[in-house]
């Protein structure tokens, strides 16, 4: 099994730990990733585009002059299409981007994505994350002291005091282990993991 060292908030090695190879040591497959960002951003999208089609559009109801006769084209509406003010021909309409992707497909491409981060060495595990009172300075200092300018930081449970310390630091965001996606993961540059959080992943994805 693979091994990393374990620290804490003040950068002191305290052990080492064995993380689950299927996990954070299998095979990066770089299509899966893909895949899963795709599936997450699509179903992020609103799909709330929309133009009025010629049957939609106010007025026209009357053929602007007769069939025959008056040397020009043709015409039953003026809200056709290529009229201006006509509805438009093949716009948006409400539609849902969202697709299917399996379950065995979104645990592989999080493991992909988690053994990227641990291969590249961009994964730090850490005893654990408290701070005493709501401090962005505090929080601050800790990510500065590991040289984390870019960090994902995966807790293992609610943390209210942790989460708001560090809601307003650029280029840090705080996970709780349930809602860690591949996304997230690809985003930021290192990955922070409680050793909580490394038991609930394993538990998960095993």
């Amino acid at each position: 099994m693979a091994k990393i060292t374990v620290y804490d908030m003040q950068k002191n090695q305290v052990s080492e730990r064995e993380l689950a190879d299927q996990i954070f040591s299998t095979q990066v497959k770089s299509y899966l990733i893909h895949d899963m960002v795709r599936y997450q951003l699509a179903a992020r999208r609103q799909g709330t585009a929309a133009t009025k089609t010629r049957s939609q559009v106010s007025g026209g109801g009357k053929k602007p002059y007769k069939q025959k006769g008056t040397g020009n084209a043709r015409q039953g509406c003026i809200r056709a299409p290529h009229y201006v003010g006509g509805g438009a021909a093949f716009g948006p309409s409400p539609r849902s981007y969202e697709f299917k992707l399996n379950r065995k497909v979104k645990k592989a491409a999080l493991c992909s994505a988690l053994s990227a981060r641990f291969h590249g060495e961009a994964m730090t595990v850490l005893n654990d994350v408290k701070l005493d009172k709501i401090s962005t300075k505090e929080f601050a200092q800790f990510i500065d002291r590991f040289g984390l300018e870019n960090a994902l930081v995966v807790i293992d449970g609610a943390d209210p005091v942790v989460e708001l310390s560090a809601r307003n630091l650029r280029n840090v965001k705080v996970l709780r282990a349930e809602g860690v996606n591949v996304y997230d993961v690809m985003k930021y540059t290192n990955i922070v993991l409680t050793e909580g959080a490394v038991e609930q992943l394993e538990g998960a994805l095993a």
